[in-house]
């Protein structure tokens, strides 16, 4: 088959998402693929943060998002040694449309976009069907090579291919872009635990000597994440069921009672956490971003909002060399030169707090922040604003280009 198109993007994640109906909108053939039959991918990251709420009303997606069940979180807490919660940021503060992260499982968003997607003549979205590799005609990638669930291999020739498929990117890796490590002191471990109605939606993470836990509300259950140290996993999982239950009631008594319906390890997802940046985020004819240019650490809850912007500038910045067909390495650089300072910025934080907080923690050598850090918020209360902009915004906040804007569609809010 001689399949071809303008932009191939390989996966279909937030980023991969964003990217395809920007691009479609500014009337650039796109195709995504993605692998998996549908969406419904447990675990993954939940955070729809202030800019990208922002970004979606700019879209005119902005009341079928409202329309879904969703939490909404403004504050960012740890717990006081006077059973007080610490506030660390306040994102009610921002002046901004939307000054919360809304807690909506990942699914529902990525199901919003391809409905919007559809509705444009130029989006095709194939699932069940992976890049396995790329083609190449004098040194330039033209294209990929996929495989769909059915074993059928085939090929599509495109002006430009954007690797959107994550940390373990096959487009990077076939493209010979080769990111720069940083050494990283934990492992996450996911699971769910019973949700009881009425129960007040948090996020205030649990910090006890050697143990850390995060609890993300949804709508019927908790999605936990538990903190531990890198290379754990083959321990825990010897250590057995109880043991792991042991951990969780000491780092989150308040929910001990519901642990007997934690039935097996097999419930228990592990993420090896990554961190790590592309030294260039391009060859010619072929870009990365999101988690396949810069794999980020959960710390924050930061990498969604970072790839949905990296998404928004490639747009902006390609839709127009792609409609006339001249996308070479100059304006693939541009978007790398863009991208770049906010995301070293974030890195470099989320490595102090791996120094600081998170190492400290799970080697048992504190509980919490530094007393410094505790004090100083304590005492100007207004600095809560500066880590708020931070995860709710970001250093360089994109928005919708005007090919891309639209207004409100009420049809399903």
């Amino acid at each position: 088959m001689n399949e071809r198109t303008t932009c191939l993007i390989a996966g279909g994640g937030p980023a991969g998402m964003i990217l395809g109906l920007l691009l479609a909108r500014a009337g650039v053939e796109v195709t995504v693929l993605e692998k998996h039959a549908d969406f419904l991918r447990d675990f993954r990251g939940d955070t729809v943060h202030p800019s990208t709420l922002t970004l979606l009303d700019e879209l005119g997606l902005g009341e079928k998002f409202a329309a879904l069940p969703h939490n909404k979180l403004s504050q960012v807490a740890i717990p006081g040694r006077n059973g007080q919660n610490l506030v660390l940021a306040d994102l009610s503060a921002l002046r901004v449309p939307h000054p919360y992260v809304a807690m909506v499982p990942q699914w529902d968003l990525l199901d919003l976009l391809a409905e919007a997607g559809r509705a444009e003549p130029r989006f095709h979205l194939r699932m069940n069907t992976e890049v396995v590799g790329l083609l190449r005609e004098h040194g330039r990638v033209t294209g990929v090579r996929y495989r769909t669930a059915e074993g059928i291999d085939g090929e599509i020739r495109a002006t430009l291919t954007v690797g959107c498929d994550g940390r373990w990117s096959v487009v990077r890796r076939e493209a010979g872009l080769r990111p720069r490590e940083f050494p990283v002191p934990i492992d996450t471990w996911w699971f769910r635990l019973p949700r009881e109605s009425g129960e007040r939606p948090t996020l205030i993470p649990g910090m006890r000597r050697g143990h850390f836990a995060v609890v993300i509300p949804r709508e019927e259950y908790f999605q936990i994440a538990y903190l531990a140290k890198k290379g754990l996993d083959a321990q825990l999982r010897a250590e057995g069921l109880d043991a792991f239950r042991a951990r969780i009631a000491a780092v989150l008594p308040e929910l001990s009672g519901r642990l007997a319906r934690l039935t097996s390890m097999d419930d228990v997802k592990h993420l090896d956490v990554r961190l790590d940046l592309l030294r260039r985020w391009h060859v010619d004819g072929a870009l990365c971003i999101g988690d396949a240019a810069h794999a980020m650490s959960p710390i924050g809850g930061v990498g969604i909002n970072l790839a949905v912007q990296d998404a928004v500038a490639t747009a902006r910045l390609l839709a127009g060399p792609l409609l006339t067909g001249r996308v070479g390495r100059r304006e693939l650089a541009r978007v790398h030169r863009r991208r770049l300072l906010p995301t070293v910025v974030v890195q470099l934080i989320q490595r102090l707090m791996h120094r600081t907080v998170i190492r400290p923690v799970i080697e048992g050598r504190r509980e919490g922040p530094p007393r410094t850090v505790l004090r100083v918020l304590n005492l100007f209360p207004p600095l809560r604003r500066v880590p708020a902009r931070l995860i709710g915004v970001g250093l360089l906040p994109e928005h919708a280009p005007a090919f891309a804007r639209r207004p409100p569609d009420r049809q399903a809010a």
